[in-house]
């Protein structure tokens, strides 16, 4: 199964033809509708691993993101984009932040001491 980070790198070659087909797929397989959070809310969007976080879903009664047919394709590993963000935003942020902690902090020069 291909991870996340191929599924990305596979998408950067595909036309915004292609891109629109596979949201169309993405969409078709999406359970969100189905998700006890969704429930009530006023929601009727979906596919938040694409979309991003829902403006109407703030709390979180259960999450159905682990059965969903998208995340199995995609490689998905996170959960709860409704109230997360989309799972491109949360792949930038967990690599903004691995860079930041593989990257030392650059160090200040030391001040200088001038005899005069």
């Amino acid at each position: 199964m291909a991870s996340f980070e191929e599924h990305m790198e596979e998408m950067s070659t595909l036309s915004p033809e292609e891109i629109g087909e596979l949201m169309g797929e993405v969409k078709a397989a999406c359970i969100c509708g189905d998700c006890p959070s969704y429930a009530d809310t006023g929601e009727t969007g979906g596919a938040f691993c694409a979309n991003g976080k829902s403006e109407y879903i703030t709390e979180n009664k259960g999450c159905n993101c682990g059965d969903c047919p998208v995340t199995g394709k995609m490689g998905l590993r996170w959960g709860g984009y409704c109230m997360q963000g989309s799972a491109r935003g949360l792949w930038d942020a967990e690599s903004k932040g691995s860079s930041e902690e593989e990257t030392p902090a650059e160090e200040e020069p030391a001040e200088e001491n001038v005899d005069e």
